[in-house]
């Protein structure tokens, strides 16, 4: 499904004219997906861009699906944490967090979760794959309380569903379309994705989302899509916003190492 949308809104017209307020700078990243090495090096990148671009009021995004598919996603957690504690670091509730969340509760979520990247995040927390084997649901269950600290999960409750700067919104799957950023159901927010994403008339605000990934950053005339498959591809994208003006500054693991790589334009 992904390659033939692709395919389909390369052909259209980019984002124009949109802008933060001035003496803002946003940097918003996508899905990091449990992948630690990548999110710590892109941070990193950000923190030297930060400094070297001048004085701003800056601010961090994070899109959601901190969590699942990757190894370490509780290295992302206590991470984005401790970022978080140094700068203004806002972050988005994903599909895959709720999901997470869900799962101390709910068995049915706890079987969905397990086999859309859910093991590797309880595996991160210390889990041996023995234990994990053998364990019906509800022992399962059990561990995750036991697991997973209570902090982790208040942290992952306080994530946001949508964030509004200048021209931009910011969610992490996308909108309905026509209807307004307030009044948008958190389903939506969180899973949406063919409604949204053929939807090629005007937003009130330019879309910057996750959720879906392409092999590129997916610039559109309403929306930037900027997962680029940290898991899948080893890229992990940022999206930087300042005036009217947008760059990317991507952390790619090629050979077993991570490169940084900035781009004025599109990659």
């Amino acid at each position: 499904m992904i390659k033939p949308l692709k395919a389909l809104f390369r052909s259209r017209e980019r984002v124009k004219g949109a802008s933060v307020p001035e003496g803002q700078r946003v940097y918003a990243i996508g899905d990091i997906h449990g992948c630690f090495d990548l999110f710590e090096a892109l941070a990193e990148a950000i923190e030297k861009d930060d400094k070297k671009s001048g004085p701003a009021d800056t601010t961090v995004i994070l899109l959601g699906d901190l969590v699942d598919r990757g190894p370490d996603s509780r290295k992302v957690i206590e991470g984005a944490r401790d970022w978080q504690k140094s700068r203004k670091v806002r972050i988005l509730a994903g599909n895959h967090e709720e999901m997470f969340l869900e799962s101390f509760t709910d068995k049915g979520t706890l079987r969905h979760f397990l086999k859309h990247g859910g093991r590797e995040t309880i595996l991160s927390y210390g889990i041996p794959k023995k234990e994990y084997n053998d364990a019906s649901i509800e022992s399962l269950q059990e561990r995750l309380h036991e697991l997973v600290p209570k902090k982790h999960r208040k942290f992952m409750e306080s994530f946001e569903e949508w964030i509004v700067i200048g021209d931009f919104a910011f969610v992490h799957a996308g909108i309905t379309p026509g209807v307004p950023i307030e009044d948008q159901k958190r389903r939506d927010l969180l899973w949406i994705r063919e409604r949204f994403l053929a939807h090629d008339e005007p937003h009130p605000h330019i879309i910057v989302h996750g959720h879906t990934i392409f092999e590129d950053v997916d610039e559109r005339s309403n929306r930037i899509g900027v997962d680029t498959g940290a898991f899948r591809y080893g890229r992990l994208t940022a999206v930087v916003l300042e005036g009217d003006t947008r760059r990317y500054i991507q952390s790619v693991e090629k050979d077993g190492k991570i490169h940084i790589e900035h781009y004025d334009t599109l990659p």
